[in-house]
């Protein structure tokens, strides 16, 4: 049983799985929004919401912690320069998830995430 064990292990390794949500949650930061599979869109969310959090406070520290997550500095740039500043007064719930049905290929239940304005 899974009792108090959080997160998904999506069918892949650790390394790859957080290489992808890596990957993802930069994506959702620099397009704002994106469509992917619901499983996927919920861990993406839990990331995005911590990056968008730390970027909030604005210090050096919160700034080298979300590099330590994410690689790319043009992310974190707008990260801190946009995002940071629009969310400031909001006690998180950055992001909204929309069911868009089921994938034709193989039925996944997909879903849009977007930030909200």
């Amino acid at each position: 049983m899974r009792h108090h064990i959080s997160g998904r292990k999506l069918s892949r390794p650790t390394g790859h799985r957080m290489l992808m949500l890596r990957g993802m949650v930069a994506d959702l930061i620099r397009h704002e929004r994106m469509q992917t599979t619901e499983a996927k869109a919920r861990e993406i969310r839990r990331m995005a919401e911590k990056a968008i959090t730390l970027s909030k406070r604005g210090t050096l520290h919160s700034r080298r912690q979300v590099l330590a997550m994410l690689t790319d500095e043009k992310v974190v740039k707008k990260l801190f320069d946009e995002l940071g500043p629009r969310y400031e007064t909001r006690n998180g719930g950055y992001t909204r998830m929309m069911k868009v049905g089921l994938r034709k290929g193989d039925a996944a239940a997909m879903a849009i995430l977007e930030l909200v304005p």
